[in-house]
């Protein structure tokens, strides 16, 4: 249906000498032509940043990496440090030695990078093949800066850990040897379900002690850091001495088999030891009472310490004096080689009598057919003896019995002198003077009280020229 608009009043004719009025500002929609080019142009602008953030990158720089194999890296994914993305994978190319050359962007925020840049190939977990990513660990900021584009030689990289890669080194032998680990810990933990659930129920309290060791060990960072430092220097030294750890190590395990191989004696020797450890506490119960007792000892015996001050340097002029004696006394019983010293001769002496009563039967039977013709020179064997030993001055002191002195001959020669030495004498009556006369003629066993049995003093059946009677 049509419709007819009213018509327009008359413009307002302006007054002479006034500026005319600009013509009236349209309200209606723009022309088409126009908004298309508006629109062209906005969405331009938009792709020119969004080109500008994905291949400007705010800046940065290329760097090139050299791995054993891609690792399942695709283009596009993330380059981290400590977790945060700072670029991403531009490329994966083939070198000619059958490596992978990884072409990644860094943003500027850590370019340049450093040499002793280190870069892994890492996934989040063991479990997963997508989400791969390179984790860089810059080198230090005092070395050298690595120009853009350089690349990064095979010794700075590390491939990723493949969960197959896990799970090839669980071999045959290896798996034997889990499962013998597994049994050991069953056989050692048998009937003992009711001491783990005991040992269970204390586990929160030893939770709490180790929260509280470990909050006392962070109280103070610079012991901490200190002790951590120090640790890591222990752990670099005993890891360059890695073939002595290795016979450690073989050398423990070969104990531990010794002692695996004798359970049974192990076992009886825990099963001792509560018995051995309750003996050892009654032991040290005693030991106070012991130490109050030597106490006692020590204060009683502070006293006689005092002449030990004397005595002992005595001593040790003496011991210093009987060094040679004892030696030689020694070296009688004692001495380097064959047949020279007493034991040797005691040593033959069996021998010798073996050899003496086989040797000369005839000379056995004449000493023991002799023997009672030569009996009668029992009784002065003493006389015998002092004549031999002591001759000049007593023949014999004491008979068999003792306390007599039967022959004494003296020569012209000396005198009996002061203190009853021997002086030369000038004549024969001097050689007499102090002499005594009017000897008795005693028996042999005169000189003591006559035996019970009769047997002195000894007359020898009348045949001795000697008076029985003169006795004591």
């Amino acid at each position: 249906m049509a419709t007819v608009s009213p018509p327009s009043p008359p413009a307002p004719t302006p007054p002479p000498g006034a500026r005319p009025l600009p013509p009236p500002r349209r309200s209606g929609p723009l022309p088409p032509r126009a908004g298309r080019v508006i629109a062209v142009s906005a969405l331009g602008l938009v792709v020119l940043i969004v080109a500008y953030l994905l291949f400007a990158g705010g800046g940065g720089a290329n760097y090139q990496l050299i791995f054993g194999e891609a690792g399942q890296l695709v283009r596009g994914d993330e380059v981290q440090v400590g977790g945060v993305p700072v670029g991403s994978v531009t490329g994966i190319a083939l070198t000619y030695d059958y490596k992978a050359r990884i072409t990644i962007h860094v943003d500027s925020s850590l370019t340049p990078l450093h040499q002793g840049t280190v870069a892994q190939v890492r996934v989040p977990s063991l479990a997963t093949v997508a989400n791969r990513y390179i984790a860089l660990t810059p080198g230090p900021n005092s070395a050298p800066a690595l120009a853009p584009g350089s690349t990064l030689p095979a010794s700075a990289t590390r491939e990723v850990v493949d969960l197959d890669q896990l799970f090839d080194t669980l071999n045959p032998k290896t798996r034997v040897g889990l499962q013998q680990v597994i049994k050991g810990f069953a056989e050692q933990y048998a009937g003992s379900a009711q001491a783990a659930g005991t040992s269970i129920e204390y586990t929160p309290a030893a939770l709490s002690a180790t929260d509280h060791l470990f909050t006392e060990l962070i109280s103070d960072q610079p012991v901490f850091t200190s002790f951590l430092v120090e640790t890591a220097k222990a752990v670099t030294t005993i890891g360059a001495r890695s073939a002595q750890l290795t016979d450690l190590i073989g050398n423990a395990d070969t104990t531990f088999q010794a002692i695996g191989s004798h359970q049974a004696a192990l076992a009886q020797g825990l099963r001792e030891l509560p018995v051995t450890l309750r003996s050892g506490t009654r032991a040290f119960l005693q030991v106070p009472s012991t130490f109050a007792a030597l106490t006692q000892l020590v204060n009683a015996s502070k006293p006689t310490t005092k002449p030990l001050e004397k005595f002992f340097p005595a001593l040790r002029s003496l011991v210093l004096a009987a060094t040679t004696p004892v030696h030689n006394f020694s070296q009688a019983f004692s001495k380097p080689g064959p047949n020279n010293d007493l034991t040797d001769w005691a040593n033959v002496l069996p021998s010798l009598a073996k050899a003496l009563s086989t040797s000369s039967p005839s000379t056995v039977t004449a000493l023991r057919e002799s023997a009672p013709i030569t009996a009668v020179f029992g009784p002065y064997t003493p006389d015998l003896e002092g004549t031999l030993r002591t001759f000049g001055q007593a023949t014999a002191y004491y008979d068999a019995n003792g306390h007599y002195v039967r022959i004494s001959p003296t020569f012209p020669d000396f005198k009996l002198g002061a203190n009853n030495n021997l002086t030369p004498a000038a004549n024969a009556g001097q050689a007499l003077e102090g002499l005594k006369t009017g000897q008795l003629r005693r028996c042999p066993g005169a000189a003591t009280q006559p035996a019970a049995d009769g047997s002195s003093p000894f007359t020898d059946g009348e045949l001795l020229s000697c008076d029985p009677t003169e006795v004591p």
